[in-house]
């Protein structure tokens, strides 16, 4: 399924969060959307899910607007973390990742063991075996953040849009997310992500779309977007860059004092 914003605009009290964005996302790529807070990223993000209709442009899905596929199609099909997922209730970790299920087999249908299999799948891909008898209420941070990725990966959709999944992460399990979301876009999965952390951005994105004032500065491979001119202009700093086992590193090194995020040049 390819996704195509056209003109997409987003208004939030009146002022778009979201500004003329036109995009084209197809399956198999690890797509990075990076850029300041505020940039307008989980607008477009929230909007490209179907969750906020836009004020003006569209979306469509493999050239169809949502409202001609079904709302329970497109859940088996795009499968969306949110930024702010929490979740508390009395309920084990391997009972919410089941939730991913519903869009296959809809509220009060028993599990099938094709379910069960998909769950299993999940929790390994989202390193959340560990977890899966335990309470959610009784987990961490970072430890509930997998188990909701696990219980996205159990949709196993034709697309993850994931709003900042590696934020409450240690580093050993942020990339181990970043691995297997890689993985995920090799085997045929259009993967989307929001991202703060241009290292892990810039490493493992086959592609990056730098958002600021709610609009695209750059789209392309992550050499070609992330300049120091990009970053310059989209985050007020300087770039350190350090080739570390024929990769290139790329992180943030110094606040520009004369940058100005409210008003950027676009």
């Amino acid at each position: 399924m390819e996704i195509v914003a056209l003109n997409l605009t987003v208004r939030l009290g009146g002022a778009p969060r979201v500004d003329r964005v036109s995009l084209t996302l197809r399956p198999g790529e690890l797509v990075g959307l990076i850029g300041p807070n505020g940039a307008g990223k989980t607008t477009l993000f929230r909007a490209l899910a179907g969750l906020r209709a836009p004020d003006e442009g569209q979306v469509l899905y493999d050239g169809r607007r949502l409202a001609h596929i079904g709302r329970r199609t497109f859940a088996k099909r795009l499968a969306y973390l949110e930024q702010t997922a929490e979740a508390h209730w009395p309920l084990r970790a391997e009972h919410v990742v089941a939730l991913g299920r519903l869009p296959h087999r809809g509220f009060g249908r028993a599990a099938l063991q094709s379910d069960a299999a998909a769950v299993d799948r999940a929790l390994r891909a989202a390193d959340a075996e560990g977890f899966r008898g335990r309470p959610m209420r009784e987990l961490s941070g970072g430890e509930r953040a997998r188990v909701l990725l696990a219980r996205a990966f159990a949709v196993e959709s034709e697309w993850l849009l994931a709003d900042e999944p590696a934020a409450a992460l240690d580093p050993a399990h942020q990339l181990g997310l970043m691995e297997r979301l890689a993985a995920a876009a090799r085997r045929g999965m259009g993967v989307v992500v929001v991202l703060h952390d241009l290292t892990l951005a810039t490493r493992f994105c086959d592609r990056l779309i730098l958002m600021a004032g709610g609009r695209i500065l750059g789209d392309g491979r992550p050499g070609e977007v992330l300049t120091d001119a990009a970053a310059a202009a989209a985050y007020g700093v300087t770039l350190a860059r350090a080739q570390v086992e024929r990769e290139t590193l790329v992180a943030p090194w110094r606040r520009l004092a004369s940058h100005d995020s409210g008003r950027m040049p676009l």
